[in-house]
């Protein structure tokens, strides 16, 4: 099988690579490996990864490239327990816990999201890396809430494409230190940290734009419930844009100081950062119909909550905090 892409306007004069990279979500280097192993055409013939793609080119993509080894290339299905919020023939979407990485990556082999949805689902996409068919976004492993996974072709190649031109609704529930007034944005741009490859800054040599509005939902003494929407998907975007502007998500080990709440004397540990994606909206790839999901809030946050408003039941507060 393969897809076929004709180059409009907006992409001519891209490099073949570069637009393979940001067509399918993938590595620079991931897509230069495709031009590499003869796995892509352009107008029926292979070209170099820096070739200039021109107006009504025709980019054809066969599908079976994989730049990892044989023996790490295969998603083992496991039973693993897992929230499935909605599916149909094209894609599903699920509530990930906390402490559990999306798919298979260093360190973590096995026990992810797509281990246990290869478990359930049987019928995965093939197109996207062979760890994470189906993956167009993402959520950090201790982060939780609702992502969602296309498990054909088609739904995972429209849905890179709503994505990209941020056509998908994405909000999320956090509690951060300091007490935040009112609404606010952000517009630092966010790249790799000089001196920690594995951290993001936003004052990186390299960076790309990125946007996050948030809301108050409810103020407590030193502490504050915020409604975040993201405009752009950089990684660790949420957690970076509130260190920098002062008020880390709480319980943030990474981008936070403190991974405790205090009332008066005493410090009460946060075992993972108080960040949970609470709703996607976005319209069908295939059908076309608008779509929205909600993930309820877990249990360690309520119980933060339910901890800094005393006697307040955490539901009320949430719920109340939403229809602002």
């Amino acid at each position: 099988m393969s897809l076929i892409l004709k180059i409009d306007n907006t992409q001519e004069g891209k490099r073949l690579d570069v637009f393979l990279s940001e067509k399918l979500n993938l590595s620079r280097a991931k897509a230069q490996g495709m031009i590499e192993n003869k796995y892509v055409k352009v107008n029926n013939f292979f070209k170099s990864k820096s070739y200039k793609l021109k107006l009504n080119d025709l980019v054809e993509i066969f599908d079976g490239f994989s730049s990892e080894s044989e023996e790490n290339k295969l998603l083992i299905p496991q039973n693993i327990p897992i929230e499935i919020i909605y599916k149909d023939e094209h894609l599903v979407v699920l509530s990930k816990p906390a402490n559990m990485v999306v798919y298979p990556c260093a360190g973590h082999r096995d026990g992810s999201l797509l281990n246990a949805l290869a478990y359930h689902v049987k019928k995965l996409a093939t197109a996207g890396a062979p760890l994470r068919p189906g993956v167009v976004h993402r959520l950090d492993k201790d982060t939780s809430g609702v992502i969602v996974i296309a498990i054909d072709n088609n739904a995972y190649y429209g849905l890179v494409e709503a994505f990209k031109k941020r056509q998908v609704n994405k909000e999320y529930i956090a509690l951060v230190y300091g007490e935040l007034k009112g609404s606010g944005r952000i517009t630092l741009p966010i790249g790799r940290a000089i001196y920690d490859r594995k951290k993001m800054s936003t004052r990186a040599k390299k960076s790309k734009e990125a946007i996050t509005e948030w809301e108050v939902i409810k103020n407590f003494k030193n502490y504050t419930l915020v409604k975040v929407k993201i405009i752009t998907g950089r990684t660790h975007q949420i957690r970076v844009h509130f260190s920098a502007i002062g008020h880390p998500v709480i319980g943030d080990r990474t981008y936070g100081k403190k991974t405790y709440i205090e009332l008066g004397k005493q410090k009460i540990p946060v075992l993972r950062q108080m960040l949970h994606a609470w709703r996607i909206e976005f319209n069908h790839p295939v059908t076309g119909q608008h779509l929205k999901f909600e993930s309820s809030l877990p249990e360690d946050m309520e119980k933060i909550i339910e901890i800094l408003t005393l006697s307040v039941k955490p539901p009320k507060v949430f719920n109340k905090g939403l229809k602002n």
